[in-house]
């Protein structure tokens, strides 16, 4: 099947040959995806959407601090999710070239790795879960405004005299 494949774009580039209008096939031709190493700043959508969710845990982390709730989940779905959660998180960082999206899923990844630890830490004091939703609830605030600075957009990386 590979092989009827390459064979049918090596006539497709022996055809082109003749023809300057046509694209040939071969191998050594690749398309090159769009890589402008912005993933938020292209659509700001994305940066409210952050903001928004980042505020709302925010919330929910000081909440339970104001309620004096601090009891944690130690089921392993948790540890899974939470697991999940990083790696994905840790893909969009490495990812992307642009500073100020490197810092928000850096502190999405920080916060995630937390909530893992204190996952599996099945005999944390309350004292230490206090501590750690008010540091987890100031680093999702950080990281709200972290998600509105890709407000500003993607910069202009055309050099000055080039066009559209």
């Amino acid at each position: 099947m590979d092989r009827q494949i390459e064979n049918a774009k090596t006539e497709v580039g022996t055809k082109a040959g003749t023809d300057p209008g046509i694209k040939t096939g071969s191998a050594n031709e690749t398309k090159q995806p769009y890589t402008s190493g912005h993933l938020m700043c292209r659509a700001p959508l994305w940066g409210v959407a952050g903001f928004l969710a980042c505020a709302y845990f925010a919330w929910v982390s000081f909440g339970h601090v104001t309620r004096n709730e601090y009891d944690w989940p130690h089921d392993y779905w948790t540890a899974a999710t939470y697991m999940v959660w990083i790696l994905l998180l840790a893909g969009l960082a490495l990812d992307t070239r642009c500073l100020r999206e490197r810092l928000f899923f850096g502190l999405l990844v920080v916060n995630f790795a937390v909530g893992f630890g204190l996952t599996l830490w099945h005999s944390v004091p309350s004292a230490d879960v206090r501590t750690a939703r008010i540091g987890t609830g100031a680093l999702w605030a950080v990281a709200a405004l972290a998600s509105l600075a890709t407000l500003a957009g993607a910069p202009d990386l055309r050099p000055s005299g080039a066009q559209q």
